[in-house]
């Protein structure tokens, strides 16, 4: 049996479909019944739970033979991350008390970077997690491709996708979340001892105007990309609800400018660019 957090969403989805097509027993962690009866009817137990219960999350990670970690998104943090904070604590009492045979966390790529950004969440999260006396992988993969999704709006209707991502020629690591889902699903399944890293990136390193480019295939019309100037981010991300900007502008700085990478040698994903924007387009048909 293994429990699965972020059972909704694309990754823990994609990790709970590769259990289960192998025959393992799943648990869906959820914090909204309605969410988990999908999943019952795939043959889940469904543990109702929200991600700050360090109760609930006891008992949903007992009696598993792992545990999957998926944190809540939080693109607009408070100063010092008490958000996340908050919900590892609990997280760390729940595994310190069930203490399931392993445990596998989605991190990211740049978890070891040493400036302040969006990604410290998960550094904080690798920091805090890794005192456990538990078989922990953390798991770092790489921009997710289905990031696209917001571009495929513009790419239909203007022939023209925004891009954060600059020199629009500069490759970036990318990975499909079915890629990331079945990785994990594989380290679950494996035996090993402490704690351990895992990177991830797909098939090649993706430029923004290839992502262009593959739209305008896929569209069978013209498409480009053009860099949003650095210093609208701010005003833009304000916008959006951010209350501190800071964090996501230097996330976005730390792919651009290189310094956020991997620490090590990534494994390599098989799901292409192409195939992932033919499945968002495909979801957003009108």
């Amino acid at each position: 049996m293994y429990a699965i957090t972020g059972i909704s969403g694309k990754v823990g989805g994609a990790v709970a479909r590769t259990l289960l097509a192998e025959g393992h027993a799943v648990r869906a962690v959820v914090r909204d019944a309605a969410k988990g009866e999908a999943w019952a009817k795939q043959g889940c137990q469904v543990a109702l739970a929200e991600m700050n219960d360090a109760a609930a999350l006891q008992t949903a990670f007992s009696g598993v033979d792992g545990v999957f970690i998926l944190m809540p998104s939080n693109f607009a943090p408070s100063p010092g991350f008490p958000e996340v904070r908050r919900i590892l604590a609990a997280l760390h009492q729940a595994l310190a008390a069930a203490r399931p045979a392993k445990v596998v966390c989605l991190s990211t790529i740049g978890a070891q970077a040493t400036q302040t950004n969006l990604l410290t969440q998960l550094q904080i999260m690798e920091t805090e997690l890794g005192r456990l006396d538990l078989p922990l992988t953390f798991l770092r993969p790489a921009w997710f491709m289905e990031n696209a999704l917001w571009d495929v709006a513009p790419a239909r209707n203007d022939g023209v996708i925004p891009s954060f991502l600059q020199p629009l020629d500069k490759p970036v690591p990318m990975i499909a979340t079915a890629d990331v889902g079945r990785v994990a699903a594989e380290l679950l399944l494996e035996q090993w001892q402490g704690r351990r890293i895992v990177e991830l990136e797909g098939p090649e390193r993706i430029t923004p105007n290839q992502i262009a480019a593959t739209f305008a295939e896929l569209l069978a019309q013209p498409v480009r990309v053009e860099a949003v100037p650095r210093e609208t981010w701010r005003d833009i991300f304000s916008a959006q609800g951010a209350i501190d900007p800071e964090p996501r502008m230097r996330m976005l700085d730390g792919f651009n400018q290189g310094w956020i990478e991997f620490a090590g040698t990534a494994r390599k994903g098989e799901v292409t660019l192409a195939t992932v924007l033919k499945q968002l387009l495909a979801a957003q048909a009108v």
